[in-house]
């Protein structure tokens, strides 16, 4: 199901067509899921927890017709004010000035005030595509119809794409509008490329996925990953890391009882890793503690921020 707005309609087949296209939407309304679904391969850690994409990733799909170079944004932060938040605010907002389309990513049946500043905040101009996302939680589907309608009224979308990202629901339709307006041009990466970013970047942000999902009530936002070796061996991975948390307390959540916790954080990293690069792992984790790292400006530049 796609409600278009505009009158792009398809381009012709013969022309091959590539560029950018930022996933944005306010957090937790599931772009990461979206990204790894459309490339068919986890690139964007995911958690029930806000906040959990912090870095711009690129996720590569690469058709006989097109290639879509998607840039999965963390959620745009309206509440929020330390260092962190405002350097995770201009990687959204750096993106969307480079982007040839953007696709913003909502909740079916709920547009609220987070959603509109998202909106508000586009550049003069961008009409965005809009993925209306988890449908399969929607029940009867017709509860949809009145809730497309008020969104195509208020005339600031492109096209309205109702989509289930966990389910693959759509995914093609959502293609489909993203190669109508995506510029006509050659590929810019190889066909066989997933990604840009680098193995030491994974690692850090498998870890810091198993923290918000083994921790996120009790830790939620005060923990971060820093990779302090990886060396290939052969064809294992040898891994060491630091867990960075704010105060002594936190440091003891992080490690549990006997360590039990800690090593179940690096067991279940070390899975996915080796899944990842389809090689063994050798996993070695610490916790440190850093007091104010999310306000530190050296801190944010090593974990890869722009300030």
């Amino acid at each position: 199901m796609s409600e278009t707005q505009d009158q792009a309609g398809p381009t012709p087949q013969g022309e091959y067509r590539c560029g950018t296209v930022a996933i944005i939407g306010r957090p937790n309304v599931g772009k990461s899921t979206l990204i790894n679904h459309l490339v068919g391969q986890k690139l964007s850690i995911t958690s029930r927890k806000p906040q959990t994409t912090r870095h711009r990733i690129k996720g590569i799909v690469t058709r006989e017709d097109a290639q879509y170079v998607f840039v999965d944004t963390p959620g745009l932060q309206t509440r929020h004010a330390n260092a962190l938040h405002r350097a995770m605010n201009r990687s959204v907002l750096s993106t969307l000035a480079e982007t040839d389309v953007v696709v913003m990513v909502i909740e079916a049946l709920r547009f609220g005030p987070d959603d509109r500043l998202v909106l508000d905040r586009l550049p003069k101009g961008v009409q965005p595509i809009l993925a209306i996302n988890k449908i399969d939680r929607v029940h009867p589907r017709e509860r949809l119809l009145p809730f497309l309608g008020e969104l195509g009224a208020m005339g600031r979308f492109s096209a309205l794409v109702p989509v289930s990202a966990e389910k693959e629901t759509q995914l093609e339709g959502l293609l489909g509008e993203i190669r109508a307006r995506l510029p006509v041009g050659e590929p810019m990466y190889d066909a066989e490329e997933l990604t840009d970013a680098s193995e030491r970047f994974f690692a850090a942000e498998f870890i810091r996925e198993q923290l918000f999902r083994l921790l996120g009530d009790e830790l939620p936002y005060a923990t971060s990953v820093v990779i302090e070796s990886f060396t290939l061996e052969g064809t294992m991975r040898r891994i060491q890391a630091v867990i960075l948390v704010d105060q002594d307390n936190q440091k003891a959540i992080v490690i549990g009882k006997d360590g039990e916790k800690l090593k179940e954080i690096g067991r279940r990293a070390r899975l996915d890793l080796e899944r990842l690069f389809d090689g063994k792992v050798f996993l070695e984790l610490w916790v440190k503690v850093k007091g104010g790292w999310a306000d530190d400006a050296r801190v944010l530049k090593s974990l890869g921020h722009e300030l």
